[in-house]
């Protein structure tokens, strides 16, 4: 019963980051989408992708493949680090609304792409404008919501970051398989039209609902709009705008942001990087996105039904219904992890235990492929997948529960948590730059490693998870429980006394303020 109470009391708050997360459904949507698109035979034929004897060119097929996918990465990576200027000036609200605009642009030109000469051209170029829509929202989505979201269920409603892009991928791989079902659409346009054009569905929710929520109360107090920001998070919260337990959370957003101003008055990106307090906040933002990339989850993710069919699931069914599957396992684990873990088991537990769940699962894995390859078949030759093929696809959905325990949703939650408000942009940008760059160079290189490499590429990406990734996850501080105020004094920017002084001068101002204001209503109803 309290449980729901509590769900009801932040209703608004759900509301806002399911909003605000539609994007995220197309950041995972965009990147799953392409790998199956390519895979296509028509797709393949119609781009000059296949020799003729009928064998796939794989060094042609490797670089579009890697192209149509790498493009959004690079896109993606401009517009995380432009939203950081855009967002700060003209707040979280009206900066979704532009990029996802932006957005449906680049949809609409990789919809209407046709001609083998020139088609292409227009998929790489509608790619890279989204791309640019999609960083843009993935580096302001995640401050918006963590600025609007009280303490208590920050990680949980944060963390629908992840379910939202598990659900996009999941959707992608769907839409591949159906359209490879249909005899009409998988020899036509249609492979690559289809799924393109769906993107406008989350796009148009996204833009539409974005007109039914509020601006994010700190982004408002931090640009002097105070009596706007007392309503609006009085409006979030369900609350009265006199109430004590309001105006205390008001006091501390005033509070930060006080201190923000003294210390980095004038001093703009050079001080946001180098104060107090903070580099060692943008050092995390950028090894922890570093890590993730290279984690193999986009490898495998981005790439999936080539991934599959390199362990023996053979032909477009095959390969994409058990992409298919893991799309479906990845939001089940994501959602049961956000939703029943995150603001229990905290941060840095959840983040080794991840690491090491996946790394296991990705050495297993490489033994079984350099021990138990699939057989090699004559083109166009279609098996039941052998039982080691079947042991290796459980590997996978196995590493993709772990790795939705920890490392797909906890890093936005992470890197949401530790910057203050007036470099939250900064620092939200630079982390989703940083992620869209790796992004790019992992999608890029991915279809020749899988050529390439083998089985020794599951033992490289099981090395980076136990060695890399869980000791990193021992090494940072945690920050389960804690609010956005109380970042600066777990990274040293304040101590814990300077803070509750501060925060009891600006209850006391609020209360003079509310004691002299009630005072005039009084003179004037006399």
């Amino acid at each position: 019963m309290a449980a729901t109470q509590h769900i009801f009391q932040n209703i608004r708050v759900y509301w806002l980051a399911f909003i605000a997360y539609w994007g995220i459904v197309l950041f995972g949507y965009d990147t799953g989408i392409a790998g199956g698109v390519v895979s296509q035979a028509f797709f393949q034929k119609h781009f000059g992708l296949v020799k003729e004897d009928g064998t796939i060119d794989t060094k042609r097929s490797n670089e579009v493949s890697s192209n149509v996918v790498s493009v959004l990465q690079a896109g993606a990576f401009f517009g995380a680090l432009g939203s950081a200027p855009i967002s700060a000036k003209y707040g979280r609200k009206w900066t979704l609304v532009g990029f996802s605009a932006i957005f449906a642009v680049g949809a609409i030109l990789t919809t209407v792409a046709g001609g083998a000469k020139h088609g292409l051209a227009l998929i790489y170029g509608g790619r890279v404008i989204s791309g640019f829509g999609i960083g843009g929202i993935s580096a302001v989505a995640p401050a918006y919501v963590s600025e609007c979201s009280p303490k208590d269920v920050r990680g949980r409603i944060t963390g629908m970051f992840q379910i939202m892009v598990a659900i996009g991928v999941m959707i992608s791989y769907f839409i591949n398989f159906g359209v490879s079902q249909n005899d009409k659409m998988k020899n036509s346009a249609d492979v690559w039209r289809v799924p393109f054009g769906f993107q406008l569905v989350p796009c148009g929710i996204m833009l539409l609902g974005l007109f039914t929520v509020k601006e994010s109360p700190r982004w408002l107090a931090s640009v002097g709009r105070h009596d706007e920001a007392i309503r609006n998070l009085a409006y979030l919260r369900k609350e009265r705008e006199d109430s004590e337990a309001l105006l205390h959370e008001m006091a501390e957003i005033d509070a930060a942001i006080e201190e923000e101003r003294i210390v980095r008055a004038g001093l703009g990106l050079k001080e946001a990087l180098l104060g107090k307090g903070n580099f060692i906040r943008f050092v995390i933002a950028f090894v922890i996105f570093l890590l993730q990339q290279w984690g193999g989850q986009n490898s495998v993710g981005y790439y999936a039904p080539q991934i599959f069919s390199s362990i023996g699931y053979t032909g477009a069914k095959n390969s994409l219904l058990a992409s298919g599957i893991y799309g479906i396992v990845k939001v089940i684990a994501t959602a049961f992890f956000v939703f029943f873990a995150a603001d229990s088991l905290g941060r840095r537990l959840s983040l080794f235990v991840s690491a090491i769940g996946m790394g296991t699962t990705f050495f297993i894995l490489g033994a079984i492929l350099k021990t138990h390859p699939p057989p090699r078949l004559a083109p166009g030759t279609t098996i039941n997948p052998p039982p080691a093929s079947k042991g290796m696809a459980a590997m996978l959905y196995i590493y993709v529960c772990f790795y939705s325990m920890g490392w797909g949703p906890l890093p936005w939650v992470y890197v949401s948590d530790i910057f203050p408000t007036r470099t939250r942009h900064y620092g939200l940008a630079l982390a989703s730059a940083s992620q869209w760059l790796f992004n790019f160079v992992v999608s890029k290189v991915t279809p020749t490693m899988i050529t390439n490499l083998g089985y020794k590429i599951f033992l490289m990406f099981g090395t980076i998870n136990i060695l890399a990734m869980g000791a990193f996850s021992l090494a940072i501080p945690e920050t389960k429980g804690r609010s956005l105020e109380d970042m600066d004094v777990i990274f040293g920017a304040i101590s814990a006394e300077e803070r509750q002084a501060h925060i009891a001068k600006q209850e006391h101002y609020h209360e003079k303020h509310d004691t002299t204001s009630s005072c005039s209503d009084n003179a004037e109803k006399v």
